[in-house]
């Protein structure tokens, strides 16, 4: 009987052991499983943010092509402001070396900022090649979709696009009041009437009419009036719960499956494919933004012109369309050009007409 104890004690023991060492495996094993964020890495200075609601969180990307331009936007931002700022600079694999060097090396290299790698294996089956304007269909084009799998640790953000100059303090923008149930704000394209005639002038679109194909059955049942107003989806103010919750982003790649489909939507209908996804999924369910603070199509034409007094009261600038301020010919290149910072590394340079001296 003695015996029979001991060998019923060790193999307690072995049975415990293996209990422990299955438990520690399973454990290993889930704390190395990779998130579905790992598709993003990050990289360059990310600070421990110690009081999150003093922060203004700004996520603007950055392309390889036109590095010069977000860090303009950079810079306008941080120098109209004295709220501490945390800059999350959205790139390809191709453009985290670059985009560091630029900011380390330049004026740039004080502000608080986090370089996150996007994947764009992302929109594989979603977005249709266009040779309209092939640069709309450029990946980080879609990064606003993604807000909530970014590597990000604030709850609300702004979103600028990198054609945009900020003129004022962009805290006023981030604390707007969002109201229930809206996951985001945007100035809706019918709130500025001082600017219509100028936008009719060079063809610009104001209604769901200029971007959706209402021939397409898929567009008709949406129940979307056709002259409902539309937004600009550059510059918006997310509330990243609420997004999630709302599953926003499951919605937009809906979208832009369905689209993949049957084309219900072109980078040929007034200004790319970025725009109808959200059209639809925010139709209705926004809070609007003070229309100073996203004065645009800037970059639609070479020849129309906003009134300097306008512009100078403007909140923020936003040149979209095919003419951009890095670029020439353009409008307002001056608002523009005074917040350049020249690439440390030479590789961007603006397009000036050479002197006539």
């Amino acid at each position: 009987m003695a015996l029979l104890r001991k060998i019923n004690r060790v193999l307690l023991v072995l049975l415990v052991l293996m209990v422990c060492l299955l438990l520690h495996s399973t454990f290993l094993r889930a704390s190395t499983r990779p998130k579905l964020s790992d598709r993003w890495k990050s990289f360059g200075k990310a600070p421990q943010v110690p009081d999150a609601d003093a922060v203004v969180p700004v996520i603007i990307c950055s392309s390889e092509e036109r590095m010069g331009a977000s860090m303009a936007t950079i810079n306008s931002v941080k120098s109209n402001t004295d709220a501490s700022v945390f800059f999350y600079i959205v790139t390809l694999r191709d453009a985290v070396k670059p985009t560091k060097f630029y900011i380390e090396k330049s004026k740039l290299k004080g502000i608080r900022y986090k370089i996150v790698e996007f994947n764009p294996m992302v929109l594989k089956g979603k977005v249709k090649p266009d040779s309209s304007r092939p640069d709309l269909l450029h990946p980080l084009n879609f990064v606003r979709y993604y807000l909530p799998l970014l590597d990000i640790s604030h709850k609300r953000v702004i979103y600028l696009d990198d054609d945009v100059i900020v003129q004022a303090n962009i805290r006023d923008l981030f604390n707007i009041k969002l109201k229930p149930g809206h996951a985001a704000a945007f100035a809706s394209d019918c709130d500025l009437p001082s600017t219509h005639e100028m936008v009719r002038s060079i063809g610009m679109q104001t209604t769901y009419m200029g971007f959706l194909d209402y021939r397409k059955k898929a567009v008709r049942d949406l129940g979307i009036h056709p002259r409902d107003c539309s937004f600009n989806p550059g510059v918006f103010v997310a509330d990243i719960d609420e997004w999630k919750k709302q599953k926003i982003t499951k919605q937009l790649e809906k979208w832009m499956e369905e689209n993949f489909r049957q084309n219900i939507y072109s980078s040929a209908m007034a200004g790319g494919v970025a725009t109808p996804p959200m059209l639809i999924v925010f139709h209705d369910k926004f809070t609007t933004v003070d229309p100073m603070w996203h004065v645009r199509h800037l970059g639609w034409s070479p020849d129309a012109r906003y009134s300097e007094n306008y512009l100078q009261e403007a909140r923020l600038l936003h040149w979209n369309g095919p003419f951009k301020p890095w670029s020439y010919p353009a409008v307002h290149l001056d608002l523009w050009e005074k917040w350049y910072v020249p690439d440390p590394s030479g590789k961007f340079s603006l397009e000036r007409p050479e002197s006539d001296s």
